[in-house]
């Protein structure tokens, strides 16, 4: 599927401005490749850069702020040039998205309302048009898809997806924004907690994964909270038994949310953990990575693999 976004508003600056993507699905980690396209009217337009921007609808840290569109990663493409009256100049690029790039997608399907934009910005002196955004389906790494799909097994509902603005404590992170998953609690699972927040934080080698465990006990908001980390490496992933790994993360989690809340009679512990080592057992070689570009060969360096 190709994707063209075109800016209505680049008339003014005497330039038409067009992204095009030939394949706007992709992975974090991933090199995403398309064409920006400059189009000069009756003068010459002098540029002074182009830079591409990803861009998604976030959550302030202020809780009473409404949701604002935030530009989280950003890359320049190309210097000063000219572009002739009359003539077309374009500028092929394969920019690198992030590792912690928010997925958008699971199983084919967008999350919720979360989308993310690419979106281009060309400065045009003494100008700046910020042209049209093109949509960008961001879809799991392999680990990530794992874990998902181990909670929709185990009986977990996904009812809420969004993007946070800030930081998290503790947590080396690159970008502005983290992504917050949250799901019904599973028929297993319920009682010592009532909902689940799962973050993902991710790196060429692995991530981590953090469990937000809350217990409410009205609707007036008596609740408690705790949050477990767990770390896993890209490699080896298609050897691991996920449901069990998932599920061992989840009844280590909820032992430690309901010790923390022993003097509470509502909280319980789930006996009988499954065994999860940590840290991952399978050191990354060096140089060990996500290769190829969106549509390309595929996840794990360029092979014919989907994994890690």
């Amino acid at each position: 599927m190709r994707l063209t976004g075109v800016s209505s508003e680049s008339v003014w600056t005497g330039l038409s401005v067009s992204t095009t993507l030939p394949n706007p699905s992709t992975r974090p980690g991933l090199r995403l490749p398309g064409r920006v396209t400059l189009t000069a009217g009756g003068t010459d337009v002098a540029v002074r850069h182009i830079r591409l921007g990803l861009v998604a609808q976030a959550e302030p840290e202020d809780p009473e702020s409404p949701r604002r569109l935030v530009q989280y990663h950003q890359v320049p493409i190309a210097g000063r040039f000219v572009v002739p009256a009359g003539r077309r100049r374009a500028v092929d690029f394969a920019i690198p998205l992030p590792w912690e790039t928010p997925v958008t997608m699971f199983g084919g399907v967008p999350l919720m309302s979360l989308r993310t934009g690419l979106r281009t910005e060309v400065s045009v002196d003494p100008d700046l048009d910020q042209g049209a955004m093109v949509p960008v389906f961001v879809h799991p790494l392999p680990t990530q898809q794992h874990i998902l799909a181990a909670l929709d097994t185990l009986g977990f509902l996904m009812r809420q997806v969004g993007l946070q603005y800030g930081r998290l404590p503790g947590v080396e992170q690159a970008l502005p924004l983290y992504e917050r998953l949250g799901f019904w609690v599973a028929p297993l699972y319920a009682g010592p907690i009532t909902e689940l927040e799962v973050l993902f934080v991710t790196n060429a080698a692995g991530l981590e994964v953090l469990l937000w465990l809350d217990r409410r006990l009205s609707l007036a908001g008596v609740t408690h909270q705790s949050i477990s980390r767990f770390r896993v490496w890209h490699a080896g992933a298609d050897r691991r038994d996920w449901v069990a790994t998932v599920d061992g993360w989840l009844r280590q989690a909820i032992d430690r949310h309901a010790a923390a809340a022993a003097p509470a009679d509502w909280s319980a512990a789930i006996r009988e953990s499954a065994h999860v080592s940590r840290p991952p057992d399978e050191p990354v070689a060096p140089g060990y990575g996500l290769g190829g570009t969106a549509g390309g060969a595929g996840v794990g360096g360029g092979g014919g693999s989907d994994g890690t």
